[in-house]
């Protein structure tokens, strides 16, 4: 047996002949095209690592299905892919590889070719949220002179920002309504106030109620030195593949919140458990006094 890249592997009953599955191959591990292939199949779209059995055939020339790898099927192979925005699902592994591919120059059809795999797969991975198999990972990471390890996130223990800043930066204000936006997408944030032992920030689960910042804590809780007190609150995302982020600042006094009502609604309202874990019943509120935010982008190509 033996395959091209954009051939379909059909897997059939031996009994009836009747196709119980089939895929496309998307990535060869033999020049000569032989087994075994990675196949994205037909009714999972999940790519896996085939070796075909005695039920399995090879249907050359087949028609390729560009539609579902996210391509244009109007333009031709290889050029699609390569001239596509990355799309709003991309998932981590799909920018690393944009990110890697686009430093070194690299067309998709390029990386494809040196991957042995579909250009239209490659182009589906840096723009969905997709799980590629390690041996796919690992021929990917050699075509663009990096390390799987690199490509699965594997310095994500790493503080952000050790990668290449970009070529025309921009930095930009956020106004009040941008600022607002991130904000309410919650998640986790970072008190500075001061303590007795000095300035201090501490990283905390937060949600948005009513123009204030709401956190829970404990009452001998380090973060409980921040009641009638002025204190910052900050919020960022920064995505490293992309040499991108921004970061919002709140700035307000903090109370203790005591109106049992606000307490019910803000524990119904809040989004997840404290991550520290332990009883956190208090809650406390920054009014939002002072909003402030800044975005890193490029500069956009004519």
């Amino acid at each position: 047996m033996y395959a091209h890249l954009g051939d379909r592997l059909v897997v059939e009953s031996p009994s009836t002949g009747v196709t119980r599955r089939d895929g496309e191959i998307v990535g060869l591990h033999h020049d000569d095209g032989t087994p075994p292939y990675d196949v994205r199949w037909s009714d999972t779209g999940d790519v896996t690592l085939v070796f075909p059995g005695p039920d399995a055939r090879v249907d050359h020339g087949a028609e390729e299905t560009t539609a579902s790898a996210g391509t244009n099927p109007d333009v031709p192979r290889g050029e699609a892919a390569d001239s596509a925005p990355v799309a709003a699902e991309a998932g981590d592994v799909g920018r690393r590889l944009a990110a890697a591919r686009r430093s070194k120059g690299l067309s998709l059809e390029q990386v494809a070719q040196r991957a042995r795999m579909a250009p239209q797969y490659l182009a589906y991975l840096e723009t969905h949220t997709a799980d590629p198999g390690f041996g796919s990972l690992v021929r990917l990471a050699d075509a663009l002179g990096t390390t799987y390890v690199e490509l699965q996130g594997g310095g994500a223990d790493r503080p952000p920002g050790q990668g290449v800043a970009l070529r025309n930066p921009v930095l930009r204000d956020l106004d009040e309504e941008e600022c607002r936006a991130l904000l309410s997408a919650h998640g986790v944030g970072r008190l500075a106030l001061n303590t007795p032992d000095g300035p201090a920030v501490f990283p905390l689960n937060y949600v948005v109620s009513e123009g204030t910042i709401a956190f829970r804590t404990a009452p001998g809780a380090a973060t409980a030195a921040a009641v009638d007190s002025e204190v910052a609150f900050e919020v960022d995302h920064i995505d490293d593949p992309m040499s991108q982020g921004w970061s919002v600042l709140v700035v307000g006094g903090c109370r203790t919140v005591t109106d049992p009502e606000e307490v019910r609604r803000l524990t119904e309202s809040a989004h997840t458990e404290p991550w520290a874990g332990g009883r956190r019943t208090m809650w406390l509120a920054v009014q939002m006094e002072r909003l402030t935010g800044r975005r890193i982008t490029s500069v956009p190509t004519p």
